[in-house]
């Protein structure tokens, strides 16, 4: 299957601000690719899907992949799913030093170009660049000079890789005030929002550094800039957006011209504030924990209705997590506090969704195609379906009939029509 980009994307997100906007899908697994792609199936319309750096990059990330294997993986589903290759908008979040922060900043910014050089070659149309973080042999925070003069070594490294691949260069996402990825590792009530003065510096600084670097087109492919809108979540909680906090925010999109803000961490947010993000110009609405929470819960779901089913012979789904993720405890560590029982909640059920890294181990991969072999027919009893899966009550009194592979692709499915709702 070919792949060519769509080349006005970009050029309508931006012109549509404040009106409209994407949902950007920030998840390797590939069921939520699946329900993604379905989604553009059934409507016709784009899908914005990214990879971060520390799930895809040069070296493999978590998952294993390399940026071309991810897309071929994503254009594979959407051949099976009658989704043309144009519909298809791949973008790279958070590329830069972050997965090779405790290495010298020397070595961390080579693997960072490489890291970069890999997703453009591979048709990436939108990068993230994101060299916000310090290295192991500098102070804990870098000056914003510094962020900027990496940012355009990055951007000059995309835009050779890409020219030299035959694609054209891609569009940039800039910020130096960049949520953490997946979430907040504290309180979720204790963020603020950015400053108007920090967002407009921080673009002038950027147009600044990439001009004298010579990368005078690649500035008019800036189309976003991340910033804080006051949103976040943990472990334990989520904070809401309040118009009211970020409206001098939202105003100084008017002294930039061709820009859209990104918002990160918006999982978990209701409708009403996806709305009001999207009306004060945070077109790009970066989800992704929330679509493999969604997962998760109708996976425990089906394990539970299993245990009801067949008794307790066979291992639990919860058990078998917990055993993976005990044996590799770096993805959930530094994430989860608390005594053992709090962690262990954090572990499974937390908001910040660490068990996302565990769903491609070997073990988890065989507990999950047992779990749905056992419910590959639609044969659950509609008394446990009403039950464990309330959100689809009317469907299944309807006499709708769900397999359990249905019904997990249709738990994702509902957090995407939140915001499908909201961006028009």
């Amino acid at each position: 299957m070919s792949f060519t980009p769509h080349p006005g994307f970009f050029r309508t997100l931006v012109a549509r601000r404040g009106q409209g906007g994407v949902a950007s899908l920030c998840s390797a697994h590939p069921m939520v690719i699946e329900a993604a792609l379905a989604r553009a199936a059934r409507a016709g319309n784009s899908v914005l899907i990214e990879a971060t750096c520390n799930q895809v990059n040069h070296r493999g990330g978590y998952t294993g992949a390399t940026p071309a294997m991810f897309r071929d993986s994503v254009l594979a589903v959407a051949e099976k799913q009658g989704v043309a290759p144009a519909q298809i908008i791949f973008g790279g979040d958070h590329l830069g030093p972050l997965p090779w922060r405790d290495a010298p900043v020397a070595t961390a910014l080579r693997e960072a170009e490489a890291c970069v050089r890999a997703f453009a070659t591979a048709g990436f149309a939108k990068i993230h660049l994101d060299a916000s973080m310090a290295c192991a042999d500098e102070p804990p925070c870098l000056p914003e000079i510094v962020i900027a003069e990496r940012a355009a070594r990055l951007a000059a490294a995309a835009e050779d890789a890409a020219r030299d691949a035959g694609y054209a260069p891609p569009h940039y996402v800039i910020g130096t005030e960049v949520p953490p990825a997946g979430g907040g590792h504290g309180d979720a009530g204790a963020i603020t929002p950015t400053t108007p003065e920090a967002a407009i510096a921080t673009l002038a600084l950027h147009h600044e550094i990439f001009a004298r670097c010579g990368l005078h087109d690649a500035i008019t492919r800036i189309i976003a800039i991340v910033v804080q809108p006051g949103i976040e979540y943990d472990n334990f909680g989520v904070m809401l957006y309040q118009p009211a906090q970020a409206r001098a925010l939202s105003n100084a999109l008017s002294r930039m011209p061709g820009l859209v803000y990104e918002a990160h961490s918006t999982d978990y947010q209701p409708v009403s504030a996806l709305r009001a993000l999207v009306a004060d110009g945070f077109a790009i609405l970066k989800v992704g924990p929330a679509l493999t929470f969604a997962l998760r819960e109708a996976l425990y779901a089906l394990d539970s209705v299993a245990r009801i089913l067949d008794g307790d012979g066979a291992e639990s789904l919860v058990t078998i997590m917990e055993k993976v993720m005990q044996e590799t405890p770096k993805f959930w560590q530094s994430h989860c506090i608390g005594d053992d029982r709090s962690q262990k909640i954090q572990r499974h059920y937390g908001f910040s969704d660490r068990i996302r890294y565990y769903w491609s181990s070997d073990a988890a991969e065989a507990a999950v195609t047992a779990l749905l072999a056992r419910f590959a027919m639609s044969d659950l009893p509609k008394p446990l379906m009403h039950h464990f899966f309330p959100a689809l009550r009317s469907r299944v009194l309807a006499g709708e009939r769900f397999s359990g592979r249905a019904l997990v692709l249709a738990a994702i499915d509902q957090v995407l029509d939140e915001y499908e709702a909201v961006l028009g």
